[in-house]
């Protein structure tokens, strides 16, 4: 009986022993890999100029979270990971999400013509052949008819209506719907448009009641013809001086048009929105699943193969936007946002329960690079394969 007492004490001891060292190597790989990015992000952000706010996401741990610079150079207002920035495109993801949660409900389906919601196209013929899952893959053909350049003025102001409104008048299409990808601002506002008609209300109020609030997103804001006045972040960028100019609402042309980019929120909050799509909060697995599964039409006819589903962008040449020779197995889902003085990303690795998010208020040289020199982190120390 001692003899087996001792036994089972050893073991235990042993057991006991093996785990305190995996839990101390795996405190030490997270220690390291946050002081490595912090290395990246320090480097690239000084600490009273415009930067960022950065966070790395495994599970309900966080590995990294780090602020640098100011959010506004008037204030001098530090940038802390709870500062509002404009995400850009990744507001694209929100819109998309809008319209799956009508399907969800009935209430639409993505194969739609867009006539049904546009009968006033010019040309009908084109709007007939033409689907919603088209616009959300950016694969519709459309060409960009605004005339943003010459006409800045009218577009500083001009929402989501002014944005479309060109489209509809074209006579002829890039390619054939399907045929190919063409990224498209004006298709989302299109989209944001689509969500208004059929909820009877505005899609910034759809989307707040819908996904923010289910989400936890309590700080997120969305333009709504105005920029949000309190609590945001300004972009800047520098002129040929090297001097700071602020650039967001209202020296921005298109700033106004938010279906494609008109969502504002924090690190943490977009981390809540990626938890929120992995355990169904306000969508189904079935949807999330095709939501971020490529979007492969029989009509392709590219050179390129297909890497975008409904928004988002699949793979690792998704988010790196091009072949870099990097082994990544693992799936990555990904959107990236630039609008005036704003640059994000977020970056899923969904079957790792990994995210991994950058919002900043000024344009950076080397975006790519961060992400890749990231990467290789991430597979240095065994968060991906």
């Amino acid at each position: 009986m001692i003899l087996k007492n001792t036994s089972s004490f050893f073991i235990t001891l042993f057991l006991t022993t093996i785990l305190q060292s995996y839990g101390q190597q795996s405190l030490d790989s997270e220690k390291n890999i946050s002081n490595e990015l912090d290395a990246i992000f320090s480097k690239e952000f000084p600490l009273d100029q415009p930067g960022a706010a950065i966070v790395l996401t495994k599970g309900n741990r966080k590995l990294f979270e780090k602020a640098y610079g100011i959010s506004d150079i008037t204030t001098k207002e530090k940038i802390t990971p709870n500062t509002v920035f404009n995400t850009g495109s990744i507001s694209k993801t929100f819109v998309a999400n809008g319209i799956l949660i009508l399907q969800e409900r009935g209430l639409l389906s993505i194969e739609d013509p867009i006539y049904k919601y546009f009968p006033d196209f010019d040309t009908p013929e084109i709007a007939k052949k033409i689907t919603i899952k088209h616009l959300l893959s950016h694969t519709s053909g459309l060409p960009d008819l605004r005339n943003v350049r010459e006409n800045q003025e009218y577009y500083i102001t001009a929402k989501d209506t002014a944005n479309f409104e060109p489209i509809k008048r074209t006579d002829n299409l890039l390619f054939e719907p399907g045929e190919k990808f063409m990224y498209s601002n004006p298709s989302y506002n299109g989209l944001a448009l689509i969500i208004e008609q059929v909820t009877k209300q505005k899609w910034q109020q759809f989307i707040i009641d819908n996904i923010f609030i289910p989400s936890g997103m309590h700080t997120s804001k969305i333009t709504d013809g105005d920029h949000p006045k309190t609590g945001v972040a300004h972009a800047y960028y520098k002129d040929q001086k090297g001097v700071y100019q602020e650039s967001d609402y209202g020296e921005v042309p298109t700033f106004a048009a938010s279906g494609n980019g008109g969502i504002w929120s924090t690190i943490n909050e977009l981390v809540s929105y990626e938890e929120a799509l992995r355990t169904q909060v306000f969508l189904s697995a079935k949807t999330v699943k095709q939501s971020r599964t490529v979007f492969n039409p029989t009509n392709w006819n590219d050179s390129k193969n297909p890497n975008l589903g409904y928004s988002w962008f699949l793979g690792i040449d998704g988010i790196l936007r091009s072949n870099n020779n990097q082994k990544i197995v693992t799936p990555v889902v990904s959107h990236t946002g630039s609008q005036g003085g704003f640059r994000a990303f977020y970056i899923s690795f969904p079957e790792k329960g990994i995210t991994y998010v950058m919002l900043a208020n000024r344009p950076i040289d080397n975006f790519g690079d961060i992400i890749k020199e990231s990467f290789m982190l991430f597979l240095k120390y065994g968060l991906i394969d």
